[in-house]
C-alpha cells in the first residue's frame, strides 16, 4: 500500500477484552511508533491541540525525535484529543489499509482506557458522564439549576469549577423542565398524508441533550417529518455512551450499545428507519458501536438503519421529494457549521444540503472544528485550548456578516456563539440546530 492510494479508510474492531489491549508498556511502544510518523508527517498541525501538543515535545527533547520525550509527557496530548476523528478521516494518508496502520483517535482512547482501568478517573468527570440521571435530576429543579449555572453568578460558578472542574467562564447547557419525550406526548403532529414521502416510519432516537436541553429540535424534527408524511415515535432507552468513551469506559459503552440496539430491534424489524437528532450520538450508532461490540447482531441491524436527521431529509428529498410549502427564511443568510462527527459519519455535508432545499438559501459553509468536543470544552483545563481551536470558525462567522449561526451539533453551535462574544460588532442568532430553520421555513411551530 503506498501513499495517497484510493482504497477507503477502514477500522478494526476495538480488541478491549484483550488484557494487552491495557498493558502501559505495549501503549507507550505503539504510542512512539505512531507518533513517530505523526513527528515526520505534521500534516496534522491545525487540526486540534494534540499535534502541536505532541510536536512541541519532540522539538524540545534532546535529540529532537520522539525516542528522547518522557512517556510521561505523552499525557498532555492524550488530554487534548476530543475524539473528533477528523485526523483519521481528513487528513491522515497512514490510515488502514495503509502498511502503518494509523488510527491516532483509538490510541488516544486505549491509553484512556488504560486510565479508567486503573481507577484514575475524577469522581466529577465520572458523575458528569451520567447524563440521564443529571438530567431526570435537573428538570425537577431546572430553574435553579439554570440560575446557578449561569456565567453571571461568578462566585456559584467559581464552586463549580472548584467541585466540577467546569470553567467559569464557559457557557454551561440549560436544563429543561419537561423533556423532549414529555412534549412529544403532548404535541400534535399531523401527519400529511398526500406527501411524496408518505409511507416513510421513522423512530427518533431523542439522544440525551435534545431529551434534557434542547427539545425544540426534536420538536422541529417531528414537524417537518410529518409535514412530509412519516409517521414517528420517539425511543430513548438511554444515552448512547459517547461521554463514557470519551473516558475510555469502554464497558459501560459496550453495555449503552446492547441496550439501546436490543430496544430498537423491534422497530427496525417492523420497517422503521432511525433517526439520531445529534451527530455525535448518530456516529455511534453507525460506527463506534459496531467496533465495540461487533458479534452483536442487534448493534449490526441499528448500524445499517441509521441516519442523522440531515441525511434522512435529504434522502426525502432525493427519493421521493419534499412536501411543498418552503418559504424564504433569514434574508441576511445563515452561516452553518459542519461538525466534525457529523463529517466523521462520511456522508457528505448533508446540513448544507438540506438548507439549500430552502428558496433563496443564503448559506456559509464552515467545515473546521469548533473545538468544543463535547464535555471536553466545558473544563478548566480545556476551555483556553477550546476557543483556540475553534477562534478560526468565529472568525469566518464574523466575517460572513450572515444574520444567523447554526451547527448540527448543538453544543459546538453554542460553543461558536460564546466564541463570538469577543469578536466586535453584530451577534448573529444562534440556533441549535438547522432543522428548526427548516422547519421555520416551513411555517411550523
Amino acid at each position: 500500500m503506498s501513499e495517497g492510494g484510493l482504497e477507503a479508510p477502514s477500522r478494526h474492531p476495538l480488541d478491549w477484552h484483550n488484557p494487552e489491549f491495557y498493558d502501559e508498556a505495549k501503549i507507550d511502544a505503539e504510542m512512539r511508533r505512531v507518533f513517530d510518523i505523526c513527528h515526520g508527517c505534521r500534516r496534522c498541525f491545525n487540526l486540534c491541540d494534540s499535534f502541536p501538543r505532541l510536536f512541541d515535545l519532540v522539538d524540545a527533547s534532546p535529540k529532537g525525535e520522539v525516542e528522547t520525550v518522557d512517556s510521561k509527557d505523552f499525557k498532555s496530548v492524550v488530554d487534548a484529543c476530543t475524539l473528533c476523528d477528523m485526523c483519521f478521516m481528513t487528513k491522515c494518508p497512514y490510515v488502514p489499509p495503509h502498511e502503518f496502520n494509523i488510527d491516532f483517535p483509538h490510541l488516544m482512547l486505549r491509553y484512556r482506557a488504560m486510565e479508567a482501568r486503573r481507577g484514575k478517573l475524577k469522581i466529577a468527570d465520572r458523575e458528569l458522564a451520567k447524563t440521564d440521571r443529571n438530567g431526570r435530576l435537573a428538570r425537577y429543579i431546572a430553574p435553579l439549576a439554570n440560575w446557578a449555572s449561569d456565567r453571571k453568578h461568578q462566585w456559584i460558578r467559581r464552586l463549580i469549577e472548584k467541585w466540577m472542574g467546569l470553567d467559569r467562564q464557559a457557557a454551561l447547557p440549560e436544563y429543561q423542565s419537561q423533556t423532549f419525550e414529555t412534549l412529544s406526548k403532548d404535541a400534535i403532529f399531523e401527519i400529511d398524508r398526500g406527501a411524496p414521502a408518505k409511507g416513510r416510519k421513522a423512530v427518533i432516537y431523542a439522544t440525551c441533550f435534545v431529551n434534557y436541553n434542547e427539545p425544540d429540535i426534536g420538536l422541529a424534527a417531528r414537524a417537518v417529518l410529518a409535514r412530509n408524511g412519516v409517521e414517528t415515535e420517539i425511543v430513548y432507552p438511554q444515552c448512547c455512551g459517547m461521554p463514557l468513551l470519551e473516558q475510555g469506559n469502554i464497558a459501560e459503552v459496550a453495555h449503552a450499545a446492547k441496550t439501546v440496539a436490543a430496544a430498537l430491534r423491534s422497530w427496525i424489524d417492523k420497517g422503521y428507519d432511525i433517526i439520531a437528532l445529534v451527530p455525535s450520538c448518530a456516529l455511534m450508532l453507525k460506527f463506534e458501536w459496531p467496533l465495540i461490540v461487533p458479534e452483536d447482531r442487534d448493534v449490526a441491524a441499528l448500524a445499517k438503519a441509521t441516519f442523522d436527521v440531515s441525511e434522512y431529509v435529504v434522502d426525502i428529498a432525493r427519493k421521493e421529494g419534499l412536501a411543498p410549502g418552503l418559504a424564504p427564511v433569514a434574508s441576511d443568510g445563515v452561516a452553518l457549521h459542519v461538525s466534525c462527527h457529523s463529517r466523521a459519519q462520511n456522508m457528505g455535508p448533508k446540513a448544507r444540503d438540506m438548507l439549500k432545499l430552502i428558496p433563496n438559501a443564503n448559506l456559509q459553509v464552515i467545515e473546521r472544528c469548533s473545538g468544543h468536543g463535547g464535555s471536553w470544552g466545558f473544563k478548566k483545563a480545556n476551555f483556553a485550548p477550546a476557543l483556540k481551536v475553534g477562534a478560526p470558525v468565529a472568525k469566518q462567522v464574523a466575517k460572513s456578516g450572515k444574520a444567523v449561526v447554526t451547527s448540527e451539533c448543538p453544543l459546538a453551535c453554542a460553543h461558536i456563539a460564546q466564541e463570538l462574544e469577543k469578536e466586535a460588532g453584530q451577534l448573529p442568532r444562534r440556533v441549535g440546530h438547522p432543522i428548526e430553520i427548516l422547519a421555520q421555513a416551513y411555517g411550523l411551530r
